[in-house]
C-alpha cells in the first residue's frame, strides 16, 4: 500500500512529502481521488482557478501481478461539467508511481507568472522545472523527444493544445508502452493541468520500493482463478481481443441503438463500414495490430495498431464510441477519415466522445456537411490545434457549440456529451446518463451489458420495469471496480462468474492482509457515489440536472420508443 502522498504546490513552486492519513490509507483509485477533491476542494470554486486540485491515485491492485491491472485515476473539479471528476487510464504511469510507494499526487495552487513547468517524480519526491521547450507541441511529439532524452523507461502524463488552451474537453493524455497516447479523457482534466501550467510530468520508479504482498500464496492463487475468468469469457476472452470494442457497432446496431444522424434515428445502413469485424479486416490486411495491451499485464488487449494502405501508423486505441460519434451519429463513411481524426484528438489532447459529439452538432449547425471526415479532420487538427475562435468554441464540447448556434437538439447531460447508446432503445444506460455524478458517461453503469449482452442477467432495454436498479447496482459496482486499478473490462466476466468477483476482493485481501467480504465491496461503492454525490450538490447541481434533453422525448426508429421516465421515477436512483 503507498506510504506517501506526495503534494505540489505551483503557487509557491514546492513540493512535500507527507504521510497518509489514517482514514485514506484502505481507499484507492477512484475512491481516494474522489475523498480528497471532496475534502480539500470548495465545491462551488472555479473549476479552472486557484483552489482547484488535481488528484492521481493508483488504484489498491494496481501494479500487482493481478491481470489487468495498471489504471490510474485522476480526480478534480469539471469545468465542463461544474461537478466531480474521476477518469481511469492505462498506460505506465500508474504501476510506476505506486512502484514508487505513493498514494496519491496532489497538485494545488497556480503559479504566479506565466510560466510553463514540468514535473519530475521520483524515489526522492517531485522536482518541479521551468519548461517551456514543448510548450505548443502534441503528445506524439513529446513522447517521442522525451524517449530520446531520458530513454523510454519513464512513466509520462502530458496535456496537449487543447489544454494548453484550457479547453473544457481537453484530457490528460499518458503514454503506453510503446509510446501511443491514453488518456483520462472525459471532463476536462487536461484544462485543469493547462489552468496550473504544467505540460508534463514524468515518473521514474527506479529504486522504488515496489510492491509487497501481504500473503503470496493466496494472491496468486486468487489471481489465477481471475485471469483464467478473463481468457474464459466470451466478451474479455473473445470478442474483445479479436474485434475491439468496436464489436459494439454491430450489436447496437442490430438492436436499434446505435445513434444515427444527431440521435435521430436507431440504425445505420452503412455501419458495416466501419465495424469491429470490418476494422479487424483491414488491419489485417495492412499489417497493423488488431490485438495490443494499454499496459504492461493487460490479457484482454482490447487496443489496437490501426495503419493506412502503405503500413504506417494511423492511430491506436481505436475505440467504438469514437468511431460511432463520427460514423453513424456523423454519418462520416471512411473508416481511415475516421482513424486520422482518432490520432489528431489524441496528439491535441482532446477527449475523444466529446469531440466527435461535438463535430456532429457543429454538423448540425452547418458548421460542415453531414458525412465530411476531411472537414471533420481539418477542424480538429487545425482549428481546435491552433486555438482559433472556432476551435475554441469547438473545444469547449459539444454545449458549447449548440448554445453559440442557437441550437436544442444537443446531446449532453450536465453539459457532457452523451455517448454511443441510445436512451431510448437501451433505457438502463438511460437512467446512468442522467444520474451518474459524472455526467453523460456510460463506463459508470454500464447497463448495455444487461440490457443487450444478457450479461448479469437481463433488463428488457425497451421497458422501464427494472432500469433504475439496474443502473444503481451497476454504478455501486462500479465505483468499486474504478477504486481497485482493475480495467472495467473485468465486469463482463465478474457479472457472470461468482468466483471472478470472489477473487477481486480477495486478491485485495491477500495484497493488504485484509479480510473484506462482498458486502464491503457493495459499501465501498456507495460511499464513493455519496461522497460524489454531495460535492455535486455543494458545487450547485441539483436533481433538476439528473435529466437528459427533451429531444429524447420523440419516438427513435426503428423500435418509436421514447424516453418516457418523469423526473420522479429518475430521482428514486438515490433512495440508497
Amino acid at each position: 500500500m503507498g506510504e506517501k502522498i506526495i503534494r505540489i504546490n505551483m503557487t509557491n513552486l514546492t513540493t512535500s512529502v507527507e504521510a497518509v492519513p489514517e482514514g485514506l490509507m484502505a481507499l484507492g483509485g477512484r475512491a481516494l481521488t474522489s475523498t480528497i477533491v471532496a475534502m480539500e476542494v470548495p465545491p462551488a470554486c472555479e473549476a479552472l482557478g486557484k483552489y482547484n486540485k488535481l488528484v492521481f491515485a493508483p488504484g489498491l491492485l494496481t501494479a500487482s501481478a493481478a491481470a489487468n491491472s495498471g489504471r490510474l485515476s485522476a480526480g478534480f473539479k469539471s469545468p465542463l461539467t461544474g461537478g466531480i471528476k474521476e477518469s481511469s487510464a492505462g498506460g505506465t504511469a500508474g504501476q510506476k508511481i505506486e512502484r514508487l510507494g505513493i498514494k496519491a499526487i496532489i497538485i494545488e495552487g497556480m503559479p504566479k507568472e506565466d510560466k510553463w513547468y514540468s514535473i519530475h517524480i521520483d524515489k526522492d519526491g517531485a522536482t518541479i522545472k521551468e519548461d517551456h521547450e514543448y510548450v505548443g507541441k502534441g503528445n506524439y511529439e513529446l513522447y517521442k523527444i522525451i524517449g530520446e532524452k531520458m530513454g523510454k523507461n519513464f512513466g509520462v502524463l502530458s496535456i496537449g493544445p487543447a489544454g494548453e488552451f484550457r479547453m473544457a474537453s481537453a484530457n490528460i493524455s499518458v503514454k503506453d508502452p510503446d509510446g501511443n497516447v491514453r488518456s483520462h479523457g472525459r471532463g476536462g482534466g487536461g484544462a485543469v493541468m493547462g489552468s496550473k501550467k504544467i505540460k508534463y510530468i514524468t515518473v521514474d520508479d527506479t529504486g522504488g520500493p515496489g510492491v509487497t504482498i501481504a500473503e503470496p500464496d493466496k494472491f496468486k492463487q486468487q489471481a489465477r482463478i481471475f485471469a483464467k475468468a478473463l481468457l474464459d469469457h466470451p466478451v474479455s476472452g473473445q470478442g474483445l481481443p479479436i474485434y475491439g470494442t468496436d464489436i459494439l457497432v454491430n450489436v447496437l446496431n442490430e438492436a436499434g441503438g446505435f445513434p444515427t444522424h444527431n440521435f435521430r434515428r436507431g440504425q445505420w445502413e452503412h455501419a458495416e463500414k466501419i465495424c469491429g469485424e470490418t476494422m479487424h479486416d483491414v488491419i489485417v490486411s495492412r499489417g497493423g495490430n488488431p490485438s495490443h495491451g494499454c499496459h504492461p499485464g493487460c490479457i484482454i488487449k482490447c487496443s489496437q495498431i490501426y495503419t493506412d494502405s502503405d503500413g504506417k501508423f494511423v492511430t491506436s486505441g481505436f475505440e467504438y464510441e469514437t468511431i460511432w460519434g463520427l460514423g453513424g451519429n456523423g454519418l462520416v463513411e471512411d473508416l481511415d477519415d475516421i482513424a486520422r481524426c482518432d490520432w489528431a484528438m489524441d496528439d491535441i489532447g482532446i477527449d475523444s466522445i466529446e469531440g466527435v459529439v461535438t463535430i456532429s452538432v457543429a454538423m448540425e449547425a452547418g458548421i460542415l456537411p453531414w458525412g465530411d471526415g476531411k472537414e471533420s479532420y481539418r477542424l480538429i487538427n487545425e482549428e481546435m490545434r491552433n486555438g482559433t475562435p472556432l476551435g475554441r468554441i469547438l473545444g469547449n464540447g459539444a454545449g458549447s457549440v449548440g448554445r453559440t448556434y442557437g441550437l436544442t437538439r444537443i446531446p449532453v447531460v450536465k453539459n457532457q456529451a452523451i455517448p454511443a447508446y441510445d436512451p431510448r432503445a437501451v433505457k438502463g444506460i438511460g437512467i446512468t446518463y442522467a444520474t451518474t455524478t459524472m455526467g453523460a458517461d456510460h463506463t459508470t453503469g454500464y447497463a448495455v451489458a444487461t440490457n443487450l449482452m444478457r450479461i448479469g442477467g437481463f433488463v428488457d432495454p425497451l421497458q422501464k420495469d427494472g432500469q433504475v436498479d439496474l443502473s444503481r447496482n451497476l454504478q455501486i459496482a462500479t465505483a468499486a471496480v474504478d477504486s481497485t486499478g482493475l480495467c472495467l473490462f473485468v465486469a463482463f466476466p465478474a457479472l457472470d462468474v461468482p468466483e471472478c468477483f470472489a477473487a477481486i476482493y480477495e486478491m485485495i485481501n491477500a495484497r493488504y492482509g485484509l479480510s473484506l467480504t462482498a458486502n464491503d465491496v457493495v459499501e465501498l461503492g456507495k460511499y464513493v457515489l455519496k461522497t460524489e454525490h454531495a460535492f455535486n450538490q455543494g458545487a450547485g447541481l441539483t436533481n433538476a440536472h439528473d435529466r437528459l434533453p427533451e429531444f429524447f422525448e420523440e419516438a427513435l426508429p426503428p423500435h418509436n420508443t421514447a424516453w418516457d421516465f418523469s423526473g420522479e421515477e429518475i430521482d428514486e436512483f438515490w433512495n440508497f
